[in-house]
């Protein structure tokens, strides 16, 4: 393989705009697997922010349409491809089970002492450099349970505790519209579940209690969007895959 081209700051985020005031902002010379999808959603009082990428060039900087409004920035978790430009935000939310990693996102805490080496990229960023890279802490202001509200005025995302690929991930959901920002539960690739904190159980029982739901759209965490068919063979596939595995769902009391 040849070398591969060094993209510097101002080439290194793509915002792409969706419908229903939903816009992707994504990092294009990150390997797709790897590559996180941030989701801006604009609402009428404050904006929402969900998820904020590698972290290795700020967001704030780069990505004027994050700086233009009041902002509620949430994680769907903790892995460090989800919350690198965390600490750029004043008013941050995360699921209560992973609060401590934002607080203190050691690498082998965040899957980056895994995950976060030359390989993630088809275009180096400038400055890059494995054996030096961290999250910086961002302490959330707001704890995250299940059935909670992320309101943006005239736009209302329930919080869905989605434990599995990590204990304190989460999807939010627009019942008016229909949208699902769904984190790494659920998008269209493989599905990661052997991350030192996921639990095969848990991730069964989630999809298996998510399946039913009312979604128009799905925007996950990785790879392109789609729709309520296509949302429910994913979840039909993985639980069909699992069962045949072996594996069971726990039983909770």
């Amino acid at each position: 393989m040849g070398t591969l081209p060094v993209i510097d700051a101002p080439d290194w985020y793509e915002i792409i705009r969706m419908s229903d005031g939903v816009t992707l902002i994504h990092e294009p010379w990150i390997k797709p697997f790897f590559r996180c999808n941030m989701w801006h959603v604009r609402g009428r009082d404050r904006d929402l922010l969900f998820d904020t990428g590698l972290g290795h060039f700020s967001l704030r900087r780069h990505v004027p349409l994050v700086t233009e409004r009041k902002l509620t920035c949430v994680a769907s978790h903790t892995h460090f491809d989800h919350i690198g430009c965390h600490h750029e935000f004043p008013d941050r939310c995360v699921h209560a089970a992973e609060a401590e990693i934002l607080a203190d996102p050691r690498n082998e805490w965040t899957a980056a002492g895994t995950y976060a080496t030359d390989e993630m990229f088809d275009g180096m960023p400038q400055g890059w450099d494995t054996a030096r890279y961290s999250i910086q802490p961002a302490p959330a202001d707001r704890l995250l349970a299940h059935g909670d509200v992320v309101d943006l005025g005239d736009r209302a995302f329930e919080v869905i505790h989605t434990p599995g690929h990590s204990p304190g991930g989460i999807a939010l959901h627009e019942k008016k519209t229909g949208i699902l920002l769904s984190g790494d539960i659920i998008y269209d690739g493989p599905l990661i579940d052997d991350v030192y904190h996921s639990d095969i159980s848990d991730y069964m029982a989630t999809l298996l209690g998510m399946r039913h739901l009312d979604v128009s759209v799905v925007h996950g965490g990785h790879f392109p969007s789609f729709g309520k068919v296509r949302y429910r063979q994913l979840v039909d596939e993985y639980l069909a895959h699992k069962r045949q595995a072996g594996c069971h769902l726990r039983q909770h009391p």
